[in-house]
């Protein structure tokens, strides 16, 4: 079962998903989108989850909590699942 078949903690404000629409070490970010989007959106409706696509972007996962904090991951040239890992462990899903 997915950590993200759960609603996520009301302290995270939104998460914002960059990447290269075409680059290979954006690949396994682009997969993770596809593969674990459509659960995540489903048990978090109201959360703003933002996916930016730009040309030679490095893949970057930012969240924003609460009072603005914010903090990112690197995830340039990880797999699907080495990705959705690094987000549970952002996000404090474990």
């Amino acid at each position: 079962m997915s950590s993200f078949a759960k609603a996520i903690s009301p302290a995270v404000r939104e998460i914002r998903i960059l990447c290269c629409q075409t680059g290979p070490a954006s690949a396994g970010t682009r997969q993770f989108i596809t593969s674990h989007y459509p659960t995540l959106k489903q048990h978090n409706p109201d959360l703003p989850i933002l996916i930016r696509q730009a040309q030679g972007t490095p893949a970057r996962i930012f969240a924003r909590f609460e009072r603005g904090q914010e903090k990112h991951v690197e995830v340039e040239g990880l797999s699907s699942s080495d990705v959705a890992s690094r987000i549970s462990q952002l996000l404090n899903l474990s």
